[in-house]
């Protein structure tokens, strides 16, 4: 674990793995005076009681995830999308088969960024882990569900991007305007459902 100093309130911890990110995560949440904590794929920038955060990450154990308290989020999908039969051919099972582990799974949200509202989740099924597009689209169209490597999510609006699309969403990920602007937040776990 590596510590950088963000401006004068900040800290920047820099870790190995997404495992070592939720610990960082998992250990800091609670602490009084954490203005904000803000997980990535190797880091998370953590902002007020530097002296308390450098105490507790001094102890932390990075090879465990310690249980937290975590809301259920359950996103209604029409698996319908336009690489649903490249990522079957690639996995070498049915488009069916795709539907099935991908409703099967339960994920977390690991971190959130690239857009608003844009959940980086885990716990794809290892046979779906599947790499992007050759060719990003100019427009993926806002709900769409899509995979990237080892992750899966939903695009809280229209924008670039080289995800396999495998279905859409109706479900609002983001509104500027709600007292919670964002659906998803670190921790949460996700199933997705047909709709």
């Amino acid at each position: 674990m590596l510590l950088r100093r963000c401006g004068t309130d900040a800290l920047l911890v820099e870790v190995d793995s997404l495992t070592e990110v939720a610990a960082v995560r998992a250990a800091l949440q609670d602490l009084d005076g954490i203005e904000e904590l803000v997980p990535a794929a190797r880091t998370v920038l953590v902002k007020g009681a530097l002296t308390q955060v450098r105490e507790v990450l001094a102890t932390v154990d990075l090879t465990h995830v310690p249980e937290t308290r975590s809301r259920e989020v359950t996103i209604p999908v029409t698996y319908d999308g336009p690489d649903l039969d490249l990522v079957a051919e690639t996995a070498g099972i049915s488009p069916d088969e795709v539907v099935r582990l991908h409703t099967s799974a339960v994920y977390e949200v690991a971190f959130c960024g690239f857009a608003p509202g844009f959940g980086y989740l885990t716990g794809l099924p290892e046979n779906l882990q599947q790499p992007r597009l050759d060719s990003p689209r100019t427009k993926v169209p806002v709900g769409s569900v899509g995979i990237a490597g080892e992750f899966t999510a939903a695009y809280p609006r229209a924008t670039p991007g080289g995800w396999r699309l495998i279905g859409s969403t109706d479900i609002t990920l983001f509104d500027a305007k709600a007292e919670t602007p964002a659906l998803l937040a670190p921790g949460d776990k996700v199933r997705f459902v047909i709709a």
